[in-house]
């Protein structure tokens, strides 16, 4: 049976390019989920003058092409201005590395989509979002559909810890069902937070506890 992964993937797999963590980043994103067994983080800096991103890391939870898709998106968003890099694709990703096995072509798309969303993240903090959604409940769930639970490995929504959701005049309002004191409450209360506070219409989120 033939070894599933080139060379470069492999190099990529050994010495990841920008692996880490950026303190205070810019824009940052988390996609994908441990009951499928691939994450990735991605953090950036962003010039505020010119848009280039000027530092990118990451952060892999998975397998070889898990990481390697998280090293080879950073290198090619580099340098590149929010709107160059929004045009990088899974297949350029895939390409870059010289190919992925088919079962593996997610981890390309996993690492574009955590691009995109860190970008995304940085543009609502930043008040650059051309096209302004009004946030409802139903915008606040799909964002909490991207907050992934430790204590299920599924996302808030679908773990069904999300008691209420109530949005008035840009306070917005999560009901938890979990204790305050629980080990993982202070987490999903910093991702959902995440999510939620850089929408250009929320002035307040409040996340409270009730289990």
């Amino acid at each position: 049976m033939p070894f599933p992964y080139n060379d470069i993937v492999l190099e990529h797999f050994k010495n990841p390019r920008n692996i880490g963590k950026i303190d205070n980043p810019d824009g940052k994103a988390t996609e994908g989920s441990p009951a499928c067994g691939d994450m990735v983080s991605l953090y950036l800096k962003v010039d505020p003058e010119t848009k280039v991103i000027t530092d990118i890391k990451f952060e892999s939870y998975g397998c070889a092409s898990n990481i390697a898709t998280g090293s080879i998106i950073t290198e090619l968003a580099k340098g590149k201005t929010i709107e160059e890099a929004k045009k990088i694709t899974w297949k350029e990703a895939s390409e870059a590395l010289g190919g992925l096995p088919t079962i593996k072509v997610h981890c390309s798309v996993l690492a574009v989509e955590a691009l995109r969303s860190a970008i995304q993240n940085y543009e609502e903090k930043h008040g650059l979002v051309k096209n302004k959604e009004t946030t409802t409940k139903e915008v606040v769930l799909k964002r909490l559909k991207k907050v992934m639970s430790p204590i299920t490995g599924l996302d808030m929504v679908a773990s069904k810890i999300v008691k209420d959701v109530e949005v008035e005049d840009g306070i917005v309002r999560i009901v938890v069902d979990l204790p305050e004191t629980h080990q993982f409450a202070n987490a999903i209360k910093e991702e959902a937070l995440n999510k939620i506070e850089s929408l250009w219409d929320v002035k307040e989120v409040k996340i409270e506890f009730v289990g």
